[in-house]
């Protein structure tokens, strides 16, 4: 499977952004999706995963201002952002699971990853 996110951009603060992730290759054999962020000097963090059911995680920071969906169809994994604050500038990055996940926010969980779209949120 390769990952091809898109999307990124700067933008002030309040404003919104969509990410998108094309996915290409055995993707039938992925079983969950997600987005991770890494700011300059920290650690990535999980911001947002949905699983082959639909089940849907978010961490706190972003919960009811971001939205994880996926178009099968499309095999593209979608991330909208809502309300974006200065904190929410980041390299964000789609990644793919072939198998059942428990923390589904943990990046070690995923087993390939997209080379990432960068988001800055001005103030």
């Amino acid at each position: 499977v390769q990952l091809v996110e898109s999307g990124g951009g700067t933008v002030q603060a309040g404003g919104s952004l969509r990410l998108s992730c094309a996915a290409s290759g055995y993707t039938s054999t992925t079983y969950c999706m997600g987005w991770f962020r890494q700011a300059p000097g920290k650690e990535r963090e999980g911001v947002s995963a949905i699983d082959s059911d639909g089940s849907t995680s978010y961490a706190d920071s972003v919960k009811g201002r971001f939205a994880i969906s996926k178009d099968n169809a499309k095999n593209t994994l979608y991330l909208e952002m809502y309300r974006l604050k200065p904190e929410d500038t980041a390299m964000y990055y789609c990644a793919a699971a072939f198998r059942a996940v428990s923390r589904p926010l943990q990046a070690t969980e995923y087993n390939v990853w997209g080379q990432g779209t960068q988001v800055t949120v001005s103030s």
